[in-house]
Order: C-alpha cells, then sequence, then structure tokens
C-alpha cells in the first residue's frame, strides 16, 4: 500500500512539474521562437519497460540473422515488382515552378508576418521540407531531384550561354575532395538550425536561404550541376541517401533519360550501395547525430551537466558556446563509437578487405535509425505546425488572402495534447526507433555478407556493430521519455 502511495507521489510530483514548465513558458518575458523539435511534457509511463523490450527486440533479430541462410535473405532483397517507365521531360518544368514558389517564400520571409507560426517560410522550410520530405523521400524515392528549386533554372542558364552538354559532362570538382563541401555546409545548416538565437525569425532565414540558393547555383553553373548537387548540396546528398531505403525505386536507361520505377523492399537499395568515401560516412554520422543532438541539448540532463537550472532556461543565446561544443561532440562521440564497432568486427574475422572499405560500406546500415529518429524527434511538430503551414501557405503575405481556402483552417493542436495523445505517441515514437534498429541490423548483415561471404565470419564481425546499435536504441527511447525543455 505504501509503494502505492509513493508511486502516486511521484506522479503528483512529475505532474506539478510539468504544468509549471507549461506555465513558465507562457509567462517568459524573452522573446520565443518556434522550432520543429520544441518538446516541453514529462512522460508519465512504464518506459522502462519498452527501454528493456526495444534493445531486447534488436538483439534477438541479430540472433534470428546470424541463424538464416544468407541465400534466403538475398533472395528476399532481390525481389522487384516492375511498375512503369517513364521521361525526363517534366523534371525541368516541376523544378522551375518548384523554384517560383521557393522565390514566393522568400519574399513572404522578408516583407510578410514576422510571426514565425503566420509566414509560411519557416514553416514550409523546417516542418514541410526538413521533416515531411525527408519522410516522404525515405518511403517514396528521389522526389527531390524533380522538386528542387536549382535543375530547372540551371537547365536554362546553361542553354542561355550554350553550354547544352553539361549534363554529360567530366566531372570538374577534384576526385580527393569527396563530399566534404557537403559535409561542411550540412553541419552549417545543422548550427544554424540548433545553436542560431533565432532560425525561425522570417527575415533573418529569408536572407540565409536565398544566400545559400545563389552560392548553390553559382556552384552548379562553375562545376556543373550532376557534379555539385553529388558533391556540394548538402540537400540533395542527404536526400539522395535517404531515398536508397524507399520501397519505390527508379532503374535508369543508359541509353536515354528514361528509367522504369520498381516496387521493392525497403532498404533494399542500401545493399546495392557502392562503399562511401570518408566525406560520405561523416556526412550520414553527421545526419544521425545532429538530430540526437537536437534531442540531447533539450534534456534536464544535459542542462544539469553545465549546472544550468532547467527551470530558469537562459535562452538559446545564453547557450550558443555549450551548444556548439555539444553539437561537435555528438558527432565526434558517434563516428568514435562507429569505427571502434567496425575495426573490431574486422579483427574479429580477420577480414581481407580494407577497414576503409568495411567501414563505408556499413555505414549504410545508419540510413534506418537516421530515418527513424527523424520521424520520432519531429512527429509532434510535423503534426501541428504543419497545420499552421497549410494556412499560412493561402495566405502568404498576411494580406487577408484565401488563396487555397485554407487560410481559415482550425488549428487542431489537441492532437498532441492530453494523456491519450501522449500515450499513442509515445507507443508509435518507440515503435518506430525500435523498428529502425532492427531494419538496420537486416541491412548491416547484409552488407556484411558482401564483405565476408561465409555466413558464420559475417554474423561474428556483425557483434560489435550490433552492440552498438543496441545502446543506441536505449539512447533514443531515453530522449523520447526523458524530461526536456521547451
Amino acid at each position: 500500500m505504501s509503494g502505492r502511495t509513493e508511486g502516486s507521489a511521484v506522479e503528483r510530483h512529475r505532474l506539478s512539474l510539468a504544468l509549471l514548465l507549461t506555465a513558465l513558458c507562457f509567462v517568459s518575458p524573452t522573446p520565443a521562437f518556434a522550432h520543429a523539435s520544441d518538446r516541453g511534457h514529462v512522460l508519465l509511463l512504464p518506459t522502462g519497460y519498452y527501454v528493456a523490450g526495444g534493445a531486447l527486440a534488436v538483439a534477438v533479430s541479430f540472433l534470428v540473422l546470424a541463424l538464416l541462410p544468407p541465400d534466403a535473405l538475398d533472395r528476399f532483397w532481390r525481389r522487384r515488382l516492375p511498375l512503369f517507365a517513364f521521361g525526363d521531360g517534366l523534371r525541368t518544368i516541376i523544378s522551375l515552378i518548384s523554384f517560383a514558389g521557393f522565390a514566393v517564400l522568400i519574399a513572404a520571409g522578408l516583407f510578410g508576418s514576422r510571426d514565425p507560426l503566420s509566414n509560411p517560410l519557416p514553416l514550409v522550410v523546417w516542418t514541410l521540407l526538413w521533416v515531411g520530405l525527408a519522410l516522404l523521400q525515405g518511403l517514396l524515392g528521389d522526389l527531390w531531384s524533380w522538386l528542387n528549386p536549382w535543375y530547372g533554372p540551371w537547365r536554362l542558364a546553361t542553354r542561355l550561354i550554350g553550354r547544352r552538354g553539361d549534363e554529360t559532362q567530366e566531372p570538374r570538382l577534384p576526385a580527393w575532395l569527396g563530399c566534404w563541401p557537403a559535409v561542411i555546409l550540412f553541419f552549417a545548416f545543422a548550427w544554424f538550425e540548433l545553436i542560431d538565437p533565432a532560425p525561425d525569425d522570417p527575415a533573418r532565414l529569408a536572407s540565409v536561404a536565398g544566400l545559400y540558393w545563389l552560392l548553390s547555383f553559382a556552384g552548379m553553373l562553375v562545376f556543373g550541376y550532376p557534379d555539385w548537387s553529388r558533391r556540394g548540396e548538402f540537400l540533395t546528398v542527404f536526400f539522395a541517401m535517404v531515398a536508397r531505403f524507399a520501397f519505390l525505386g527508379r532503374t535508369e536507361d543508359e541509353r536515354n533519360d528514361d528509367g522504369r520505377l520498381d516496387l521493392c523492399w525497403p532498404g533494399a537499395k542500401l545493399l546495392d550501395a557502392a562503399p562511401l568515401p570518408s566525406s560520405g560516412i561523416a556526412f550520414l554520422l553527421l545526419a544521425l547525430s545532429s538530430v540526437s543532438f537536437d534531442g540531447l541539448s533539450r534534456t534536464f540532463s544535459w542542462l544539469g551537466w553545465f549546472g544550468i537550472n532547467p527551470l530558469e532556461f537562459p535562452g538559446r543565446t545564453a547557450l550558443m558556446g555549450i551548444g556548439s561544443f555539444g553539437l561537435v561532440l555528438t558527432f565526434v562521440l558517434l563516428a568514435a563509437a562507429f569505427m571502434l564497432a567496425v575495426g573490431l568486427g574486422q579483427r574479429l574475422v580477420g577480414s581481407k578487405h580494407t577497414f576503409p572499405e568495411a567501414a563505408g560500406l556499413l555505414v549504410w546500415s545508419i540510413v534506418p535509425i537516421a530515418l527513424a529518429y527523424h520521424f520520432a524527434h519531429y512527429l509532434t511538430a510535423l503534426l501541428v505546425d504543419g497545420q499552421y503551414a497549410v494556412t499560412t501557405l493561402s495566405d502568404p503575405f498576411a494580406l487577408g488572402w484565401n488563396l487555397f481556402g485554407t487560410a481559415d483552417m482550425e488549428i487542431e493542436a489537441g492532437v498532441v495534447a492530453g494523456a491519450d495523445s501522449a500515450w499513442w505517441l509515445w507507443n508509435l515514437q518507440a515503435g518506430v526507433i525500435i523498428a529502425g534498429h532492427m531494419l538496420a541490423v537486416l541491412v548491416a548483415h547484409g552488407l556484411a555478407w558482401r564483405l565476408h561471404p561465409v555466413p558464420s565470419r559475417a554474423a561474428i564481425s556483425q557483434f560489435p556493430l550490433t552492440v552498438l546499435m543496441i545502446a543506441y536504441t536505449v539512447f533514443g527511447l531515453w530522449l523520447l521519455a526523458t524530461p526536456t525543455v521547451g
């Protein structure tokens, strides 16, 4: 009886703390800018069972795969269902429409409302693009190659200046450069999103986004669209990597611009990928570590390590130094853990393959985990801010327009509020994280068989990497459950 009373007291204490945090958010006099990952509640669920169950599920999936014959799994992965062929003629037109929409968003950021929830630019960039499109890429394939706002203008510009053969020209970027330009620009993007004091300020975001478009367009004119988009433009690099997980894939026809759309198992295209260079490894690990740090940086634990009272949150400006340090540290720790796991696996079996080749191949198993974290971390923002985005697109300049009939749409914020919502959100987020790690184990085994044709050697080589994935599963579920500031 006393245990039940103590448990009730703990729950009342946590509930009081959550209410106090909520009240502080409303009475705080400091400027507030909406952010895609804002979350300010204390989860009152038996999360310890979920964490233990998730770790066990990943471990069991490794054991099951270690016992299965590789031929059966290989046949499973190789199955394809051809759907239909299509041409590339509309790509330029769609990209030009996308560019026109981008230009309108930049104008809205500069001259529209300064409220991030009333201006479409921050909502489209941080919610529809960075969250929604990334998830669609992981499901449906490389939509970004058609939707990006550079391809159409680049095609027009090259034709106007008489360089129509640029699509098939030899690469102009030095081979040794890899995709380090994309890594550097991705880090700058992550810093702006997570560390900058006001990444959602419409005018500030419009200036940064416009400058980045011009920089990328200049790179495409100088180095060619194919080379710069695959190695310098970080959004294209990120979306192309994520699209390899999709169950829809495009098979190119080398004789012309046509292609065929195939239906395949999620993650199957990852098994055919070539080993990434060191820059590609860094890019994928940065994609996962930046989202992980976004969650970690808002936990009571992280703030407590630096002597900051989460109930007296000083604001993003005061934490820029700590945030920059944490962003770099999270990436370094994840990269070191991944390299150590791969190195130990290679040593256990005495592999004939070089370490860079093994690491460059096995890093593709990070894609399902990165997608799962992307979904779980940004789910609440997608559900609420996505509705705001739909309304603001009908009235981009806050002039009373209703272009698409959605300006007066009611925002259903209750979809993420209340005990019932917390229950289904947690179960969905936790389930996706666990499933992502299990799929990562499955993909890693398929890639290991490319390195070690003997099944027993492939399984042994994956043991350290599986331990890392189990640890990251526990870490991800802890991030979802632990108290955070908004």
